[in-house]
């Protein structure tokens, strides 16, 4: 009979005339889509930096600014809604930027048929979560499409802080740095996955959206030499890492053994052939500090972990000692291992 020989890829192609679920995801692509088209358009000092927020200077008064847009499916999930999640994603790149998040706005784009009871639920979580990161939402807009247009709700929030604590960004990574992640990865990807697909596991899974302010706080004010801070949503830790080393030009070394996941995430993961490398946080996020801080931001943060540290500045690759004593590159995603996660 005869052989179909039909290229079959399970990564999409780099596409320059359409855009594909891929540039989205944080990897290659979405990197790709901001340097050929976002950069040469709007380039200035404050995008080149290429970080979670931009920290301006208005009046002698040093402030955080970040936008940010919401798509995740499903709208409710355990652990937060898609609500919840617009608040702290936000406040989170405000964090991020060394700024205490100060106020909001939102707006929405509703689909038509969508029931009260669910834009309750969302709204009642983003009151919530904006009372715990102490941010007032003060403007917005809303906006409903056509049903079949928009798929529930899509939500983007903007915010503004008030940088109170300066470094210098992925700029200021220095080679010997320790590379500390604040806790176990992989858990909001895998909790919207399993719900998503339906998947049952062992042991319960929640996403770890929440407020990152006050543990970023705490390292500043315990004196912590900070060179770095980046939250780990989209693309997980191997595209922050990844971007960082590439803007900073440095090289970065981690160690499997060492990556803090949970039991549950760990398993889910391998019966699904993810690498929890690459699963979005909403609760975590990666700091560089000097090797001999890193006992003391372990101690602030109950739950982080030392993984690796930086290298020499004229190769910017992210490499992983593995458990068996290998070492491989860690590459970031040329296509989309996770669509609609946050």
């Amino acid at each position: 009979m005869p052989v179909d020989f039909t290229l079959q890829c399970p990564v999409p192609l780099p596409s320059d005339e359409r855009i594909v679920l891929a540039h989205g995801g944080g990897g290659r692509l979405t990197q790709r889509l901001i340097e050929t088209i976002f950069l040469p358009a709007f380039g200035n000092p404050a995008l080149h930096e290429r970080h979670d927020g931009a920290a301006l200077n208005v009046n002698g008064q040093r402030l955080a600014f970040s936008t940010d847009s919401y798509v995740v499916r499903p709208l409710i999930f355990p652990g937060g809604t898609i609500g919840d999640l617009a608040v702290n994603g936000t406040v989170n790149d405000l964090a991020m930027c060394g700024a205490r998040p100060l106020y909001l706005s939102a707006a929405f784009i509703l689909e038509e048929g969508l029931p009260m009871e669910t834009l309750r639920a969302v709204v009642e979580s983003m009151r919530l979560a904006a009372e715990r990161a102490g941010v007032t939402l003060v403007t917005g807009d809303t906006k409903v499409v056509d049903k079949g247009k928009g798929d529930g709700i899509f939500i983007t929030t903007s915010g503004i802080g008030a940088v109170e604590h300066t470094f210098t960004g992925p700029v200021g990574i220095q080679p010997g740095d320790a590379v500390i992640v604040s806790g176990p990865l992989g858990d909001h990807g895998i909790t919207i996955l399993s719900v998503r697909e339906g998947l049952e596991f062992d042991a319960p899974l929640a996403s770890d959206t929440r407020p990152l302010w006050e543990p970023v706080d705490r390292m500043f004010r315990a004196g912590i030499d900070v060179h770095c801070l980046r939250d780990l949503t989209r693309g997980g830790l191997s595209s922050a890492l990844n971007e960082l080393a590439q803007t900073r030009g440095i090289s970065i070394q981690i160690d499997e053994s060492r990556i803090p996941v949970r039991e549950a995430v760990r398993g889910a993961c391998e019966f699904l052939g993810l690498d929890p490398l690459y699963v979005a946080n909403e609760g975590k996020f990666v700091v560089f500090v000097p090797a001999g801080q890193a006992d003391g931001v372990l101690e602030l943060l109950p739950e982080a972990a030392l993984i690796g540290s930086t290298g020499p500045s004229f190769d910017p690759v992210v490499t992983m000692r593995s458990r068996i004593g290998g070492t491989r590159v860690v590459d970031v995603l040329s296509g989309e291992q996770l669509p609609r996660i946050c």
